[in-house]
């Protein structure tokens, strides 16, 4: 029997589709572009437009969206700081992880950061 904590967030089923369309109005409202936030979102996972745009069809979940990303990022482990009161380095499930990491990329682009500092490479 499985108890609360073996229980999954209800994010890891929920369409990838169905937040993406938050992530782009977050952006925008913020003067900032979808082309932007698809720029990360290849960064983080590999998705090329297309790959991703099927993804969006397909409105494949975040567990999946992530566990089929073409290639995660090596550099993602540089991203820092706190996304819903967590520091996201700090979280240690690997899904969870990634989601936040996503969550903190898309916060920087709405407030304006560089994108050469949102695209993190190693010094």
């Amino acid at each position: 029997m499985a108890t609360k904590s073996d229980e999954k967030h209800p994010i890891y089923t929920t369409s990838f589709a169905s937040i993406y369309p938050h992530y782009v109005a977050k952006a925008e409202k913020k003067g900032r572009t979808k082309a932007e936030l698809d720029k990360i979102i290849h960064w983080l996972t590999g998705y090329t437009p297309k790959r991703l745009e099927t993804q969006l069809k397909k409105e494949t979940d975040f567990e999946t969206f992530f566990a089929k990303a073409p290639k995660m990022n090596p550099d993602r482990e540089l991203i820092t700081g706190v996304v819903c009161g967590i520091r996201v380095e700090e979280i240690e499930e690997p899904t969870m992880r990634e989601i936040r990491y996503l969550d903190k990329l898309v916060d920087e682009l709405a407030k304006g950061k560089a994108m050469e500092k949102i695209l993190r490479s190693p010094k």
